[in-house]
């Protein structure tokens, strides 16, 4: 065996000349990567080109759901859109007026007051003030027992149980704060009953405001398209 006989070739082959054999290598890797990511690309853009089918059928592109928001808007006559007016203006201004509430004036409510505090004198004046902007006055006085010392808000309207909510909402912008509740009487009076919190009847022109707008409401807002 010659020294230039590769080991463990067992003098199969030999090198007689300038040439050495030629081995085969085994098959490149490189190959078999690339043709591995060549399948996984052309299977994820089969996954996308059917899922954009799918939507297609089921109409969930943007367009359906531009469509569906533009139904609660209104959208231009032709005639409008000539003259560059809006549909909401239009709406607007064909709308008829809401008509104004009617409210019981103070001159027909009759109101008890009564001090559930220990401040004196606090019934006689609150009642005198309510009767110059209009109100009859009842009784005046301290607060029943189940009531005295016993009321921590500003105050509460009692009434009977047909009284008119019209009637309590008038006497509340008096005094803001208030709660209402009902008792077993019959009678058409108001008891108001003031607590530990109340500190002053509102202004006369606060008042004033508060009923013009019980009288007239604002309009609900218009929707925004």
């Amino acid at each position: 065996m010659s020294m230039l006989t590769p080991p463990g070739m067992g003098g199969k082959y030999r090198v007689t000349g300038t040439a050495y054999p030629r081995m085969s290598r085994k098959r490149s890797r490189r190959r078999i990567v690339l043709a591995v990511l060549g399948s996984v690309l052309a299977l994820a853009l089969v996954g996308y080109g059917a899922l954009q089918l799918i939507d297609v059928f089921r109409g969930d592109g943007p367009k359906r759901n531009t469509a569906a928001g533009a139904k609660d808007c209104p959208t231009k006559s032709p005639e409008a859109a000539a003259k560059g007016g809006a549909p909401a203006a239009a709406s607007a201004a064909s709308a008829p007026a809401k008509p104004a509430v009617v409210l019981p004036q103070p001159g027909t409510i009759t109101v008890n007051v009564y001090n559930a505090t220990p401040r004196a004198g606090l019934a006689k004046a609150v009642g005198d003030e309510l009767a110059k902007r209009g109100f009859l006055i009842g009784t005046v006085g301290n607060a029943p027992a189940d009531f005295d010392k016993k009321v921590p808000g500003t105050g509460i309207l009692l009434g009977s149980p047909t009284t008119d909510k019209a009637v309590f909402a008038v006497l509340g912008t008096q005094l803001p704060g208030t709660t209402q509740q009902t008792d077993t009487r019959e009678t058409a009076d108001v008891d108001l009953i003031l607590g530990d919190a109340f500190k002053e009847l509102s202004t006369k022109e606060d008042a004033d405001k508060a009923l013009a707008l019980l009288a007239n409401p604002a309009p609900a807002p218009a929707k925004n398209c």
